[in-house]
């Protein structure tokens, strides 16, 4: 949350070729309700429900995709073992970073992440402790993106990607 998949996977997807998800976005789009919505009415583990639906279709499209997955997604064994089946960039931030980018993001308006509501910093260092070792059984490259910019970032993928034996 908030380490930039969308801004890198626009990028990164256009340097190679191939077509951009963001399955937050794909998410929204096909239940015509917010992530928010979603949360406050249905609970999360119906958000989670749906978001696996998503990546599982992202995922075995016959088309190839730069794919921006919600941080959440590593959560249930499912999408873990279809994560592993591909190519995985972890963006890593450190969460006082991610904390500051997110306040100002709030600040212009953002209302899309009810699972840092009450204590963004105690949130995100909790959920990075909770996380951390399912995004390092996914990832099959880690990019730690504190101190570099979108276009740095998208550098260090592309050279990864191109550089895997698969």
């Amino acid at each position: 949350m908030g380490t930039g998949k969308s801004t890198v996977g626009k990028r990164l997807a256009v340097r190679l070729g191939r077509p951009f998800v963001d399955t937050d976005a794909r998410l929204e789009t096909l239940s015509g309700r917010t992530i928010r919505s979603i949360f406050e009415t249905d609970g999360e583990e119906a958000f989670r429900d749906v978001e696996s639906n998503v990546l599982t279709d992202v995922l075995e499209s016959p088309n190839p995709s730069v794919v921006a997955a919600g941080g959440g997604i590593v959560l249930r064994e499912p999408n873990r073992r279809l994560l592993q089946q591909t190519f995985v960039v972890w963006l890593r931030a450190d969460p006082t970073m991610l904390a500051n980018r997110l306040r100002r993001s709030a600040r212009r308006g953002a209302t899309h992440r009810p699972l840092i509501d009450d204590d963004p910093l105690g949130k995100l260092n909790q959920m990075n402790a909770d996380r951390s070792s399912m995004y390092d059984e996914v990832s099959t490259v880690v990019v730690d993106v504190d101190q570099l910019s979108p276009d740095q970032i998208v550098e260090q993928c592309v050279r990864a990607f191109t550089e895997s034996p698969s």
